[in-house]
């Protein structure tokens, strides 16, 4: 697999223009796993846009607290290691926002439950003590 990796960077290395030859050379440019990564968990930011517009109590509490975990554990290994990767930042950043936003969407729903009476008796309960 490596031979048709080396193989079709070489390829490429041909077409690439001269204006983008330091990009393209960069320690994290597209030759390495420093560029793919990242581009690639960009799509763990689109569906968390996505998923702004469902409904709150539909919202994976663990799926979004793990994101949101990632989000912030990578964004600072993406700060320590060389070549620093800001790529790697920036999605990290988005990861993490969009899933601590989904996780305040669920607390405030989980709060807004427990402003509800949770039962009929508590229903009448409380207009019994209203009058």
């Amino acid at each position: 697999m490596a031979a048709v990796y080396k193989a079709i960077i070489t390829t490429a290395d041909r077409f690439v223009p001269k204006a983008l030859q330091p990009l393209w050379n960069h320690e994290a440019g597209p030759k390495t796993v420093f560029f793919w990564a990242p581009a690639f968990k960009w799509s763990l930011v689109i569906a968390g846009l996505g998923d702004i517009s469902r409904p709150a109590e539909k919202i994976s509490l663990s799926q979004s607290a793990s994101l949101a975990a990632t989000g912030i554990i990578w964004s600072r290994y993406s700060m320590a290691i060389i070549p620093k990767n800001y790529s790697l930042f920036s999605v990290n950043v988005f990861v993490a926002l969009t899933s601590c936003y989904q996780l305040y969407r669920a607390y405030e729903y989980q709060n807004s439950l427990k402003a509800l009476p949770t039962s009929e008796n508590e229903k009448t309960e409380n207009e019994k003590s209203e009058l």
